[in-house]
């Protein structure tokens, strides 16, 4: 029980200081459709259902704490298919979506990763960051940073729509976001910055989205609530 509440002490606390954009998701839902009891929707309304691409960040409907992440097979940095699924089964894992090697905050998010890894490690996670970037865009930022965890490639977006984080990129992005894609991103969309703790049956355990990109999670908040989590995977 003690565990319990420090772990929701941990997620509220990260709500508090930082911007969680939820109110999207409750208005998706009340134009979606009625959720049976056991928080799903029943399959005709699912198959009546299209995916609304938000035209800004602060109307995102991401996936919520104690929800499962998407089957998802994504390239590598050396183009190989990677089962993000099976990963994830293995060992708990921090997944962090980001938008790309272009991007300052991202590099700089992911440089400290990087220096929060060891520590991670020794908790017993896996650390997986996934971009917009194509295969030789994430080969050259982990050269660039030196970074040693997987990092995969979502160029068209589509995890990041199922994860509920991917919006339309503004206008000044549209001419960037097709050469960095390798033309893939044909919706011209980003997606929030977004870290969520999983377990190994892939259920979010916690989860920091911010509609600014230039606020990232910090690695001392990460480490903490990773380790108030991992007594409990």
């Amino acid at each position: 029980m003690k565990s319990l509440i420090k772990r929701k002490s941990v997620a509220l606390v990260a709500m508090i200081l930082f911007t969680l954009c939820l109110v999207g998701r409750a208005n998706a839902q009340e134009k979606t459709g009625n959720m049976n009891s056991f928080g799903m929707l029943d399959k005709m309304e699912m198959k009546q259902m299209s995916y609304v691409i938000p035209q800004k960040p602060e109307d995102i409907s991401p996936l919520l704490y104690g929800e499962k992440i998407p089957l998802a097979l994504l390239p590598d940095a050396s183009g190989k298919s990677f089962d993000l699924n099976k990963a994830i089964s293995e060992k708990p894992t921090i997944l962090v979506f980001y938008r790309g090697g272009w991007c300052p905050y991202c590099s700089k998010q992911l440089s400290g990763l990087q220096q929060a890894l060891p520590g991670l490690e020794k908790m017993g996670y896996q650390l997986i960051a996934i971009s917009t970037d194509v295969s030789d865009g994430l080969m050259q930022e982990a050269s660039k940073e030196k970074l040693s965890y997987t990092l995969l490639s979502d160029a068209n977006l589509e995890l990041s729509k199922k994860m509920g984080i991917a919006y339309k990129a503004p206008k000044g992005y549209w001419e960037m976001l097709p050469k960095t894609t390798g033309g893939k991103d044909v919706d011209l969309l980003l997606p929030v910055p977004s870290v969520f703790i999983l377990d190994k049956m892939g259920t979010i355990q916690f989860e920091y989205i911010n509609p600014d990109f230039k606020q990232r999670l910090s690695e001392d908040l990460l480490l903490a609530a990773a380790s108030s989590i991992q007594k409990d995977l």
